[in-house]
C-alpha cells in the first residue's frame, strides 16, 4: 500500500474523532472518506497532512512513518472547503507561492504556472485576483495551487461544497479526468455519497470516529458490510418485523431499498406473475424525480418508497396499489444480510 493508516486514535477533550481507524490504499488511485457530519473525515484528512497529531497509531507514505514529520516534509498538497486563496495576490501569484518557499528559480515558476492553468482550463486569468473569478474557477486555481509543488499525494476536503449543484457536477468529471491524466494519488473528503460513488476508485465509509467498510463503489453499494451502510447509502426506509410482509419469513429489522420494490396500479396486478406476494398499498405521496415518479405508499402500518416508470398511468394520493418487495436487507445487531422474496426463488416453481 502507497498509503496506510494503521490503529489511529484522537480524541478532542471527551469527543472520540478516530477510534483505532485502519485503512489502505494504493499509489495512483483516488479514494473517497463519506460519511455524515462529525464521523471524522476531515480529521483523517488532517492527521495525514501533519495538520493535527494522533494520539496513537501509525501513519506510512510510500513506506515512510510520517509520525514526527512536519507538514512541509511530507510532500502533500492539500485543497481546502473555502479555496483558502490569498486574495490580494494575482492568479499566477497564488499558484507560484508554494514554489517560491521551495526557492525554484523564475524561470522553473513561471513555466509551471502556465502548465498548471492550461491543466485547470483556465489559461488566461492569471493576472485576474481570485474575487474575480467564480466559485468553480476558484476551486481549480486552489488545485493547481496544490499541485505546484508536485507534491506526492493530493488532499481535498469537501472541495465542491461550496459550489452550485449543476457545477460541482462538471467538476467532479472534471477532478477525475485531471486525477487520471497526472497519475496523483488522491483522498477527498465528501458527505455526498453520489459524489464519492462518481468519482472514487474506493470508499470509506466513517461513522463516530471509527471505519464502517473499505471497497469499490459498487461493493459498498451492493455489499453494505453494516446496518450503517446499508442505510446511509442509497435511499432506504427500516421496517420492524419484516416478517409481516409477504413472501418473507423472519423476525426483526429490515432496510428496503426503492429499487427492491415494484408499484403497480391496483386494476392492473391481477396479470402479474407473482400476484400472490404483493401487497396491498394505499399511495401516500407522488414526487417527480426527472426520470421516473417516486412513490411513497402505505402497506397497513408500514411505509415504503418505491419508483414508478414515467410511462405508466399516473398515480396520486389515496390511490391503491399493488406492491412486490423483491428482496430487503435484514439487520441483526450491526450486520445485514439480504434475502429474496420467496416468490423469486425459482426451486419452487414446477414447470408442466
Amino acid at each position: 500500500m502507497y498509503i496506510e493508516l494503521k490503529n489511529i486514535n484522537k480524541s478532542f477533550g471527551s469527543f472520540k474523532a478516530s477510534d483505532n481507524v485502519s485503512f489502505g490504499l494504493e499509489k495512483g488511485k483516488l479514494i473517497g472518506l463519506l460519511g455524515p457530519s462529525g464521523s471524522g473525515k476531515t480529521t483523517i484528512l488532517r492527521m495525514l497532512a501533519g495538520l493535527e497529531k494522533q494520539d496513537s497509531g501509525d501513519i506510512l507514505i510510500n513506506g515512510r512513518n510520517v509520525n514526527t514529520v512536519p507538514a512541509s516534509e511530507r510532500g502533500i498538497g492539500f485543497v481546502f472547503q473555502n479555496y483558502a486563496l490569498f486574495p490580494f495576490m494575482t492568479v499566477s501569484s497564488n499558484i507560484a507561492y508554494g514554489l517560491k518557499v521551495q526557492k525554484k528559480n523564475k524561470k522553473f515558476i513561471n513555466e509551471r504556472v502556465n502548465e498548471l492553468l492550461e491543466l485547470v482550463g483556465l489559461p488566461d486569468v492569471g493576472k485576474r485576483y481570485p474575487d474575480q473569478l467564480s466559485g468553480g474557477q476558484r476551486q481549480r486555481i486552489a488545485l493547481a495551487r496544490a499541485l505546484a509543488p508536485q507534491p506526492e499525494l493530493l488532499l481535498l476536503d469537501e472541495p465542491f461544497a461550496a459550489i452550485d449543484a449543476k457545477v460541482r457536477k462538471e467538476l467532479r468529471t472534471w477532478l477525475r479526468e485531471t486525477i487520471d491524466k497526472i497519475g496523483i494519488t488522491s483522498i477527498f473528503v465528501t458527505h455526498d455519497q453520489d459524489e464519492a460513488i462518481e468519482v472514487a476508485d474506493e470508499i470509506v465509509i466513517t461513522n463516530n470516529g471509527r471505519v464502517e467498510q473499505v471497497g469499490s463503489p459498487s461493493e459498498i453499494y451492493l455489499e453494505p458490510a453494516t446496518a450503517f451502510v446499508a442505510q446511509f447509502i442509497g435511499q432506504s426506509v427500516m421496517i420492524e418485523d419484516f416478517g409481516r410482509l409477504k413472501g418473507f419469513t423472519g423476525s426483526g429489522k429490515a432496510l428496503i431499498r426503492p429499487e427492491f420494490i415494484e408499484i403497480n396500479k391496483f386494476e392492473d396486478s391481477g396479470y402479474h406473475q407473482f400476484e400472490s406476494a404483493m401487497e396491498s398499498a394505499v399511495v401516500q405521496d407522488v414526487s417527480f424525480r426527472g426520470n421516473a415518479f417516486e412513490v411513497r405508499a402505505s402497506i397497513g402500518d408500514i411505509s415504503v418508497t418505491g419508483r414508478y416508470p414515467l410511462s405508466s398511468p399516473r398515480l396520486k394520493k389515496g390511490d391503491n396499489v399493488k406492491i412486490f418487495i423483491k428482496k430487503l436487507y435484514t439487520v441483526d445487531n450491526d450486520s445485514t444480510s439480504i434475502i429474496v422474496n420467496k416468490a423469486l426463488d425459482v426451486s419452487d416453481v414446477y414447470y408442466i
